[in-house]
């Protein structure tokens, strides 16, 4: 049954004294695809701004913001109200045979398409990722759902989240030495072990609905901020999404935004500014998702 959502999404940068902007680019609207229906948006600054928008190669939306005047402020205000019509669990789909073990078969033609996303981005000089990956499969003809299943079990087992205010994304080697991470992390851990097994996968931005936002009892790890997961390619069942940061594969909790090769393709608000070393304060981000309603499905005949 499909539900019905209202966004905020509040980001502030505060600076000692006022800076010169240059432009930022802001990828916050679901693409087509996402697994919903965009029914109003808006995108607000409070400082004077023009805003256009514009697709990449990937068919990601994204705002380019001008912002012609100094400020020792500045908030970008986004506000979203969709319709969501979820994420089906792995269960309802069945898998081309070449896909019931690892390494998975692509055709030539799915390798033409996928190639970008197989092939790993981050370096692993140590080894540190190759050894974590080769203790969680069994061999040639492990079951391909379980090695998923075990290595998202593995991150939400055995890594402690940590969030934290510096932007960026570790490299998956920092984050298995140091043991702990935030959501974009963890995905890209979990990325970057399975294109060495030689699955296709791509790093997914968004968002996470809570239950306790709407006074449930449900508390879901990242929510109040943006989101990330990521998508493995299964033939027989497509691009299937797999959240280590909370152990979740399906269901209306996963907002899709934006899709990417690698992480830093798609940071929600980036841009520059102008000024001293040391006026830049901080940032801030606050979001908010309720859930407004259902829509009813079709009655049977």
């Amino acid at each position: 049954m499909p539900v019905i959502y209202d966004l905020e999404h509040v980001t502030t940068y505060r600076y000692r004294h006022p800076v010169k902007f240059g432009q930022h680019r802001g990828i916050f609207l679901p693409s087509v695809g996402y697994g919903g229906r965009v029914l109003n948006y808006s995108l607000q600054t409070n400082v004077p701004s023009k805003v256009r928008w514009m697709t990449d190669t990937l068919s990601n939306n994204v705002a380019l913001i001008e912002l012609p005047d100094p400020s020792d402020e500045l908030t970008v205000t986004y506000r979203f109200r969709g319709e969501h019509f979820g994420i089906k669990s792995i269960q309802n789909f069945s898998l081309a045979s070449r896909a019931d073990e690892v390494p998975v078969q692509y055709t030539p033609e799915e390798w033409i398409d996928l190639s970008l996303f197989m092939r790993p981005h981050a370096t692993d000089p140590d080894g540190r990722v190759a050894a974590w990956v080769k203790r969680l499969v069994a061999g040639d003809q492990d079951e391909t759902l379980d090695v998923l299943t075990r290595m998202m079990d593995d991150i939400w087992n055995t890594l402690s989240y940590q969030a934290r205010e510096v932007e960026g994304t570790q490299s998956p080697g920092e984050t298995l030495q140091k043991q702990s991470g935030t959501c974009r992390d963890y995905a890209w851990l979990m990325i970057e072990g399975l294109r060495r097994l030689g699955f296709a996968c791509r790093f997914v931005s968004g968002y996470l609905y809570d239950e306790s936002l709407d006074g449930g009892a449900v508390g879901m790890t990242g929510s109040g901020a943006t989101h990330a997961w990521l998508q493995v390619y299964l033939p027989g069942a497509g691009w299937r999404s797999y959240d280590p940061t909370n152990r979740i594969t399906a269901g209306f909790d996963l907002i899709q935004v934006a899709i990417a090769r690698h992480p830093a393709q798609i940071i929600p608000l980036s841009g520059a500014w102008t000024g001293g070393a040391d006026d830049y304060l901080g940032m801030e981000v606050k979001v908010n998702i309720h859930k407004l309603g259902k829509i009813p499905e079709f009655a049977s005949p």
